[in-house]
């Protein structure tokens, strides 16, 4: 039984009417309906059966155990079976009753004295009803339901078109009760239009997503054919190749590649410039194969790898000593020189791991070398080879930089790339030949560099060997920053006079005076000899020089410092 039982109600009648209840456990029934229900349950069997002559019930939803505080006055149109033999009865509700007090009865049956409610209509609700109805037919013309716009065109009363929302699928059980419940007319009209309106609302939702998704589908198909398209366009023009990969100079291939790559972000981002404009080019554009060129030549430098030094003093000997036959002062000197870039990067990560902190920035470069090694001496002697030797002894690539006979600045700083041919200089060139970032670079002849009107190149040189400032070389070609301070430089010269004095003060001076006679017969017979012998398709065994021979050869027929003259003889 409903707990709750008003004193009075709003347009409630003068009469009371005692009814039988049959529960309605599983719906609602709002005035204006004529449905089916099903008698399953011995109380509802029992509530018909007490109506008797009268046909008239009392319809009460029953929520969670608990009755509704109003139900609905019905008549009785036909009693039957449904299909599968379960009793059932056709029912036409009629008026909303507030529920009262029970009374007492003999059966088993609920029997309710109900107060019928008269609507009363306002100007308000017909003004509702109005809008309700505009509501409800775009909501079924967008759903589907246009059978029941139709219905609702009958319907004129505003509290018969509210309650009509009883038919609306969508309409949970709660929201009939709460409908069932509301008296006042314009209040119910009122609730329906609300519910209405998010339905509608909802509806739109779901409208869009599904029309953002089917355009997106459409999108991704209309791309798919377009890229097909494109491919097949793109091999026609021979922009692909047959299999339809991308040609090794495309803009794809080339933004794969910067990918792959640990470039600085200077690089990096002058990379994807030329990229772009590549993008932007045509074919026949003869600024596309200066920019593919510039590409390849960028690419080509081993940024980042670096080798890893054997800075064993032991072994440094003993390689020198493998190469060469005495020039034991210059090997000191070599070693020396090793022992002290040894000790420097010990103490440098010493002293890092140490180091106490500072306010401010710190300087957290390695420690660079701070002069470049010069061999001087009269030719043959082995400058070149010693370069060799040093690289292998710190098991770094080598390189050798032919300086004889330059004089455009351009070899060495590189070509501006507005000019036709332009490359990059000699330096960077040495860096792509070497494959790392740390090799063992020779300046071969560095005496004889020259000078014109087409500028100096060993004021070029200055920058390349200067430490403080080598670590940002820029080369006229690439016009980005490459760092050469983790490069060993070497230099060559058969003579000082000629190096101009602030190249000369950048540089450390070994001398290389010649070798004496025993030293020249000891290097014939370990090295010259067996060189010869393999250029000429011969071995030990096919021909056998004694040492006094070469003694002799040494000392009537060569007169020189090295031994070049010895072993062309």
């Amino acid at each position: 039984m409903a707990d709750a039982t008003p004193d009075t109600a709003p347009n409630a009648g003068d009469h009371q009417l005692t009814l039988p209840v049959l529960p309605l456990p599983n719906g609602v029934v709002l005035p204006g309906m004529v449905l089916t229900i099903a008698l399953e349950s011995d109380e509802a069997k029992a509530a018909v059966a007490a109506t008797g002559d009268d046909d008239r019930l009392l319809l009460v939803p029953r929520v969670d155990g608990r009755h509704a505080s109003v139900g609905t006055i019905a008549t009785i149109e036909s009693t039957g079976q449904l299909p599968s033999g379960v009793p059932a009865l056709v029912v036409r509700a009629h008026d909303r009753a507030l529920l009262r007090t029970g009374v007492a009865g003999t059966s088993d049956v609920l029997w309710l004295e109900a107060e019928p409610v008269d609507p009363e209509v306002s100007d308000e609700a017909r003004e509702l009803a109005v809008e309700l109805r505009a509501a409800f037919r775009e909501l079924f013309e967008r759903v589907g339901g246009r059978h029941l716009v139709e219905v609702l065109r009958g319907l004129d009363e505003p509290d018969a078109l509210a309650d009509a929302s009883g038919w609306w699928p969508e309409l949970t059980v709660e929201r009939k009760v709460e409908l069932l419940e509301t008296i006042d007319v314009a209040e119910r009209v009122r609730l329906v239009l609300s519910w209405v309106k998010e339905a509608l609302a909802e509806h739109a939702v779901q409208e869009r997503i599904r029309s953002e998704v089917s355009e997106g589908l459409e999108k991704n198909q209309r791309e798919f054919i377009l890229r097909q398209q494109l491919s097949a366009i793109r091999k026609e023009l021979g922009e692909l190749d047959e299999e339809g990969a991308e040609p090794s100079d495309s803009p794809a291939a080339y933004r794969q590649k910067l990918a792959e790559r640990d470039l600085p972000a200077e690089v990096r981002s002058a990379a994807e410039r030329e990229v772009e404009k590549l993008e932007r080019s045509s074919e026949q554009s003869p600024e596309r194969g200066w920019i593919v060129t510039w590409l390849d030549t960028v690419l080509d430098l081993p940024w980042g790898e670096r080798s890893t030094d054997d800075l064993d003093l032991a072994n440094a000997r003993a390689v020198l000593d493998a190469d060469h036959t005495g020039l034991d002062e210059v090997k000191d000197r070599i070693v020396e020189e090793l022992a002290v870039r040894k000790l420097r990067q010990e103490r440098a990560v010493v002293g890092a791991e140490t180091r106490a902190p500072v306010d401010g920035p710190v300087d957290a470069a390695p420690v660079r070398q701070g002069t470049i090694l010069t061999l001087v001496g009269p030719p043959g002697v082995g400058k070149t080879s010693l370069g060799e030797s040093i690289a292998r002894a710190l098991g770094r690539s080598f390189v050798r930089v032919a300086l004889g006979g330059v004089r455009d600045e351009a070899e060495v700083r590189g070509h501006r790339r507005t000019y036709v041919g332009a490359r990059p200089g000699r330096i960077v060139r040495a860096m792509t030949e070497a494959k790392t970032m740390n090799p063992v670079v020779l300046l071969d002849e560095i005496d004889k560099v020259g000078s014109d009107w087409r500028g100096d190149p060993s004021a070029a040189l200055l920058e390349v060997l200067d430490p403080a400032q080598n670590h940002s070389f820029r080369d006229h070609y690439l016009e980005v920053d490459l760092d050469l301070s983790d490069v060993i430089f070497l230099a060559t010269a058969n003579q000082l006079d000629t190096i101009p004095g602030p190249l000369l003060d950048r540089m450390e001076i070994v001398s290389l005076d010649g070798y004496t006679e025993d030293e020249k017969v000891a290097i014939a017979r370990d090295h010259l000899l067996a060189r010869q012998l393999e250029r000429a398709g011969m071995t030990g065994d096919d021909v056998t020089v004694d040492e006094d021979a070469i003694r002799r050869v040494v000392r009537h027929h060569t007169r020189e410092a090295g031994v070049r003259s010895l072993e062309r003889t």
